[in-house]
């Protein structure tokens, strides 16, 4: 691998600080820079690991020209407004799920990518799980034979989150469920039908008027003959943490345990087998591979909340990380792209709309015209 160096900055040090270590063992990476808007809290992930550059005002670190890429981990309705203003500062962009809250925003960055020549990556968890890596490696290698059907789910129950989670759409957060069934055959969506069943509690459904507990919505890929389902459910239901998909092909077949912690099956014909999904690690520059299996919220007494519920993402941080700067490095479009962000994030956004309208179909906007 190239030797280039990119100077990295993180904003927001809950779910951020994990990427933290991975930056700075990262053989293309200088890990430069931090920011937080309290201090304390600031001071205390700088210190604990050796951070030097450290800024709580967001506007003060896109003046730092040495800061050459941001990876921003704050809460969902700051995404779209700091990509912007750190792709207008000349930075590259990371940025955690989702890219934006509306379609206008998912747009407004594809132009902005374009007009500077930066390049953005949203950094989907799922599409570098160790899940969907064996689920792609048998795809590429034929195993699958031709795929007939994708569908996820994503089932969660958010009390407990920070506020502004209270009452969300379901399908305003839906990427770990769309990301997966659009990756594997690298399609768009074309458009969307979407269904809400069911009620969540009267308090929760006045902070965004959405009165569903769950959303289940039909995919169908943009020149192609495939479609996919997601679903999707945030409060007032009764099921164990759920972030999976299932892969329908005229060969073999790959769905997701029902169960936690459970093997999941591969179905060949109609003969099923329980598999042990192999870590990706091997993937991976010797100095992060134990990544896919350690981070910074192992301990028992250090837990993020996404990490008690997800499983450690499938192993996944260390996965987006590469993909991140060797794209950079090697100057091409990292998976998924400002463009795929964008559609992924919108079939969600839109999904969200439909639902409100009863099943109506709505298209997705073409952003290669944006």
């Amino acid at each position: 691998m190239t030797q280039q160096k990119i100077k990295v900055a993180i904003v927001g040090l809950g779910f951020g600080a994990e990427f933290i270590p991975i930056y700075q063992k990262h053989p293309n990476a200088i890990m430069y820079a931090i920011c937080q808007r309290n201090e304390d809290k600031l001071n205390e992930i700088g210190d604990a690991f050796g951070i030097e550059k450290r800024y709580t005002d967001y506007a003060e670190l896109l003046k730092d020209s040495e800061v050459d890429a941001i990876h921003i981990n704050t809460p969902i309705q700051s995404h779209a407004e700091q990509s912007l203003a750190a792709l207008r500062a000349g930075k590259h962009v990371a940025c955690t799920v989702p890219m934006a809250t509306t379609v206008e925003e998912c747009r407004q960055i594809v132009e902005a990518v374009k007009e500077t020549g930066k390049t953005y990556m949203m950094m989907e968890t799922v599409i570098y799980s160790r899940e969907f890596l064996f689920v792609k490696e048998m795809y590429e290698k034929g195993e699958l034979g031709k795929l007939q059907f994708i569908r996820a789910s994503h089932q969660q129950e958010m009390a407990g989150w920070p506020g502004y989670w209270e009452g969300l759409p379901p399908m305003h957060y839906a990427t770990h469920c769309v990301g997966p069934v659009l990756a594997l055959p690298k399609a768009q969506a074309e458009y969307v039908s979407c269904f809400g069943s069911g009620r969540i509690d009267e308090n929760l459904i006045s902070k965004y008027g959405s009165p569903f507990a769950i959303e289940s919505c039909h995919i169908k890929l943009k020149d192609s003959d495939l479609s996919a389902e997601v679903t999707r459910s945030l409060f007032n239901t009764a099921r164990q943490y759920r972030e999976s998909f299932d892969v329908y092909g005229s060969k073999k077949s790959f769905e997701w345990t029902l169960v936690e912690h459970e093997d999941n099956v591969i179905h060949t014909g109609e003969t099923p087998e329980k598999v042990k999904t192999p870590d990706y690690a091997h993937l991976l520059p010797q100095e992060i591979q134990s990544f896919t299996q350690q981070g910074v919220y192992d301990s028992g007494d250090n837990q993020h909340l996404s990490f008690i519920q997800g499983s450690g993402h499938g192993g996944s941080h260390p996965h987006l990380v590469h993909e991140f700067l060797t794209a950079l490095v090697e100057n091409r479009e990292p998976y998924p792209n400002a463009q795929q962000s964008a559609n992924i994030t919108c079939v969600g956004i839109l999904a969200h709309e439909s639902a409100m309208k009863g099943g109506e179909i709505i298209p997705l906007p073409d952003f290669t015209l944006a």
